[in-house]
């Protein structure tokens, strides 16, 4: 073996140390905030807050959709609470972590230090935004195990019955829970993708996650819209219900694979955007 291979190999894997530090940094840094362990206790206590008031209320399939399944299984609290923190809390906690991605390290002045570092630029974002892909399904999962375990002491459990009739084996409806909580984080990818460019154009964390928010705000109101029915398949939130129908038998993928599509569509726009921004920004 020459020199030179024996020497690129040790920089690549000096490289390779530097990039893996780095993403552990990051984990480090998002996980051990307040906000992000408020942020999860918030989503937790929801199965709780909807567990116990079906519980008081003695309902028995009276509320639509979900909800009206809780009480004669508790395996839909899981689904029910995932499908209504989706339109609020979970957006809500992916802006505020993706807005102070590098907002947040802007405003306190370690942003120019962590670029002088080797592992350099490009790297940095790339393990910003992974760990805003890790967070996205930290925060599904923690809505996930709290209704299995709020759903097992509260209600009775057993054989889960689908929206298409078939009835399917709680091992199976738990599977089915589980990809929709896997679902629903990869639906958050395409808004945490703008939070992240956002965050890029500012030092300020509040300004990045009101900014990112107020973005949003405003596709769910063009979602409303119908006079803007020809443009909703490419807004970002349009097909963020086709979760469910992972609960059909068979499932249809066919708008899950769609819903999919656009998040990886904004993802990639709005990543390639954040890294024009920060690898020609002059940081100060």
């Amino acid at each position: 073996m020459s020199l030179s291979s024996t020497v690129d190999g040790g920089r690549r894997l000096t490289a390779g140390r530097h990039t893996l530090g780095l993403f552990r940094s990051e984990l480090r840094l998002v996980f051990g905030r307040a906000r992000t362990q408020a942020g999860l206790g918030v989503l937790a206590a929801v199965p709780l807050l909807i567990g116990i008031a079906i519980k008081l209320s003695g309902s028995d399939g009276d509320a639509e959709g979900f909800l009206g399944q809780v009480a004669g299984n508790g395996l839909f609290l899981i689904v029910a609470s995932l499908g209504l923190s989706l339109p609020f809390f979970l957006p809500t906690a992916v802006t505020v972590i993706s807005g102070e991605s590098l907002a947040g390290e802007a405003s306190l002045g370690t942003l120019r230090t962590m670029l002088t570092a080797p592992a350099g630029r490009s790297r940095l974002l790339a393990a910003k935004m992974v760990a805003l892909a890790v967070f996205c399904l930290a925060a599904t999962m923690t809505i996930w195990i709290s209704g299995l375990i709020v759903g097992f002491i509260l209600f009775p459990v057993g054989d889960v019955l689908l929206l298409s009739g078939t009835t399917v084996s709680l091992g199976e409806g738990l599977l089915r829970a589980l990809l929709i909580a896997i679902v629903i984080s990869l639906s958050l990818l395409g808004l945490a993708g703008i939070g992240l460019f956002v965050s890029s154009l500012t030092s300020t964390p509040l300004a990045a996650m009101a900014a990112t928010f107020g973005a949003f705000i405003v596709l769910g109101i063009m979602t409303a819209i119908p006079q803007l029915h020809a443009i909703h398949p490419w807004l970002l939130i349009y097909r963020w219900q086709s979760f469910a129908d992972l609960l059909r038998d068979p499932p249809y993928w066919h708008e899950i694979a769609r819903n999919l599509l656009v998040q990886g569509a904004y993802l990639v726009v709005f990543y390639t955007a954040a890294w024009a921004r920060l690898t020609s920004r002059d940081i100060t």
